[in-house]
């Protein structure tokens, strides 16, 4: 069962919500940081990115550059650009964008139930990355980005919402820069709140859709405060982290593209004829944007080539049989020399938000070759969390992206 929570939120006052939320810090280099944050000095950027405020050749990770992001937190508030709720509520948040419309619910997910599995994550983590959040948290003594979950629908929890949403006006409605429209309801009242937490309290399985390395160091930063309490209950602050909770039929995951930057001593042709082997390649008249399960563009030489993978090499294994991981195993690691994506500086990703004019642009400039994949499904994220298993990294690109800075959970 888990244990979705309710919690008194730090949120934004209503005139300057759409100022001050922000995409998610690891969204940004630190250039395009800094320029954000004096772009709009209000950005929420300058606490979740506190090097912003520093010379560029300061040390992002210095002691001086955390307490920054501490003193810039709480003198919002001070300054009333925040306000603070005082009774413990849930709140709906809408993306909206296009015709597209996803409907979640901002609580507090119980650290217990991420170390138990109930909370399933489908990506690794990485050590340096996790310090980095860890000593942020610590610093603000508060959870600053929400982690972005998913759970299966529930007719119920979404008769609930859909009822809140019609019943009155919201609290947020702003359309941020990229277009994407906001809108916040909270839910204060007690009854609700309780059939709210119920119909959590049934489910057995939640899964993180991104975020993994926020829930990762929100839970490392709850076992650090643990060895610091003496009489602990389980019920304080830092015993839960931030999220975002969608239905997963809601979601929307884009393609995540990827370009190598060489061909790994091939000419263009060698490559195509290594990858026959696999695959089947056809010429195609134009960009590919890959329409079903097992098939690829490849871009390479100023051409496009459809590829589709052959039946052969077709696995039902929830990890293996993912094209992501179809691609690499038939083709990034044996013919392109890609043995660790997740660390070859050879390979970059791109969201399928940028488009396959970016991936020409690049393959372009590197003088190599870029590949476009269809989406990696929600269905296949879940199975593979419920075997236990982990994907390949960049597997999924979630849009749009959750806001940083709209809601804060004070440990």
């Amino acid at each position: 069962m888990a244990d979705i929570r309710p919690f008194c939120a730090i949120r934004p006052q209503a005139s300057e919500a759409d100022k001050i939320a922000a995409l998610p810090y690891d969204v940004y280099n630190r250039k395009e940081a800094k320029e954000e944050v004096r772009r709009n000095p209000l950005s929420f950027l300058k606490i979740d990115r506190p090097e912003t405020q520093f010379p560029d050749d300061t040390d992002m990770y210095a002691p001086q550059v955390y307490r920054q992001a501490e003193a810039t937190l709480w003198k919002m508030l001070e300054d009333g650009h925040f306000c603070q709720d005082t009774e413990s509520c849930y709140y709906i948040y809408e993306l909206s964008s296009g015709e597209h419309t996803q409907t979640g619910l901002a609580a507090c997910a119980a650290v217990d139930d991420y170390l138990n599995h109930v909370i399933k994550r489908h990506e690794n983590t990485k050590p340096e990355k996790e310090e980095d959040r860890i000593r942020h948290v610590l610093a603000c003594q508060a959870q600053t980005g929400p982690i972005f979950l998913a759970h299966r629908p529930q007719e119920r929890l979404k008769h609930i919402l859909d009822t809140k949403k019609k019943g009155s006006a919201p609290v947020y409605d702003f359309v941020s820069q990229d277009g994407i429209r906001h809108r916040v309801w909270i839910i204060y009242e007690e009854t609700i709140i309780e059939k709210i937490r119920q119909i959590y309290a049934d489910m057995d399985s939640i899964y993180i859709a991104d975020g993994h390395h926020r829930a990762a160091c929100a839970v490392k930063a709850a076992l650090r405060k643990r060895q610091e309490t003496v009489h602990m209950t389980g019920k304080e602050p830092f015993n839960s982290f931030l999220c975002v909770l969608f239905p997963s039929d809601e979601l929307r995951i884009l393609d995540y593209n990827r370009v190598v930057k060489d061909l790994n001593s091939c000419t263009p042709e060698e490559l195509l004829e290594k990858a026959e082997k696999y695959f089947t390649v056809q010429k195609a008249p134009g960009q590919v944007k890959p329409q079903e399960k097992g098939s690829f563009g490849l871009y390479v030489n100023g051409g496009w080539y459809r590829l589709r993978i052959r039946e052969a090499c077709k696995n039902t294994d929830p990890v293996d049989g993912l094209d992501v991981s179809l691609l690499q195993n038939f083709l990034l690691d044996p013919v392109l020399g890609i043995k660790k994506p997740g660390e070859d500086k050879r390979i970059t990703f791109v969201g399928g938000i940028r488009g396959l004019t970016e991936l020409e642009r690049l393959a372009d400039a590197f003088g190599g070759a870029a590949f476009s994949l269809y989406p990696t499904s929600m269905e296949e994220l879940m199975r593979t969390a419920d075997a236990g298993r982990l994907m390949p990294p960049k597997s999924t690109w979630f849009e749009p992206k959750l806001r940083s800075g709209l809601f804060i959970h004070r440990i």
